[in-house]
C-alpha cells in the first residue's frame, strides 16, 4: 500500500530524519512511533503529500501521494479533528462527497448518516462541533474521512486528549474499520495501550539518531529488543 524509500524530511536546511526505508502492507495497521519532537508528524505530512521531501520519494498505492487536484486516494485525520467550527457534524462529513462525488443531495444525506452511524454518532447529525465532546470530534473526523470510502487511512494522533474509556472505544473503532472493511491504517501515536492493542507492525523513530531504530511487532519489541532506546520507549523508563 505504501512504499518509502530513502527517504529524508524536514524544513530548509534542517534535516529531521534521513534515510527511511519501509513499507506498509496491504490491509495493516500500522505504526508511526517516537518520542515528542521525534518527526513523527512531519513523517506523516510527507506521506499524505502535504510537504515535499528533501531527497528520496513515498509511493502510495504506486503513485506519489500529492498529484493533480483530483478525487483523494486516503482519508486523513488530522490531531484535533479539524472540523469546520460552523457547520454540523453532518455538514463536515458531507464535504467530501459534495467535492468529489456526482451523488445527489439526498444520496448525500443517506451516505453522511450512515457514516456517522459508523462512528457510533447516530442521532448527532446536526450538532456543531462545540456541542461534543472531543472523542467524539475525532469519531467524526474518521467519519468523513471515511466519507469517500477509501481503503488507506492516516490517524494523527488519534487518541491524544482523550480519557482512557474513550481512547478504548477509538481503538476498537479503528480495529472494527481494520477488520470488516478492509481499511489500511496508518497512524501516528505515542500511546502505548494503544499501540499493543491494534498495532500490526511500527517503526519507532528516534530524534537524536535522525532515522528508525526500530521496526517490527510492538510486543515483540518491546520484550526482545536489544536496543536499550527501544526497551525504553516500549517498557516506559529511562534508557
Amino acid at each position: 500500500m505504501i512504499a518509502v524509500e530513502r527517504l529524508s524530511i524536514g524544513y530548509g536546511d534542517t534535516v529531521i530524519l534521513e534515510d527511511l526505508d519501509f513499507a506498509v502492507p496491504d490491509g495493516d495497521v500500522f505504526a508511526i512511533l517516537g518520542g515528542s519532537g521525534s518527526g513523527k508528524s512531519t513523517l506523516l505530512r510527507n506521506l499524505i503529500g502535504l510537504d515535499l521531501p528533501l531527497a528520496g520519494r513515498v509511493l502510495v498505492g504506486g503513485a506519489p501521494p500529492a498529484q493533480e487536484l483530483g478525487p483523494p486516494r486516503f482519508g486523513v485525520l488530522f490531531q484535533s479533528g479539524a472540523l469546520f467550527g460552523s457547520m454540523t457534524l453532518a455538514e463536515n462529513v458531507s464535504l467530501p462527497l459534495r467535492n468529489w462525488s456526482d451523488l445527489d443531495a439526498k444520496a448525500i444525506d443517506i451516505v453522511v448518516r450512515a457514516k456517522l452511524r459508523l462512528v457510533g454518532l447516530e442521532g448527532f447529525e446536526n450538532h456543531l462541533p462545540a456541542e461534543v465532546s472531543g472523542g467524539m470530534k475525532k469519531r467524526a473526523g474518521i467519519a468523513r474521512a471515511m466519507a469517500l470510502d477509501p481503503p488507506l487511512l492516516f490517524l494523527d494522533e488519534p487518541s491524544a486528549g482523550l480519557d482512557p474509556i474513550r481512547s478504548a472505544e477509538l481503538d476498537e473503532l479503528i480495529l472494527t474499520l481494520n477488520r470488516s472493511l478492509g481499511v489500511t491504517t496508518v497512524l501516528v501515536t505515542h500511546e502505548l495501550a494503544s499501540i499493543f492493542a491494534i498495532a500490526c507492525e511500527c517503526i519507532l523513530v528516534d530524534r537524536d539518531a535522525r532515522g528508525i531504530i526500530a521496526r517490527g511487532r510492538p510486543a515483540e519489541l518491546r520484550d526482545g529488543s536489544p536496543d536499550p532506546r527501544v526497551r525504553a520507549f516500549f517498557n516506559r523508563r529511562l534508557a
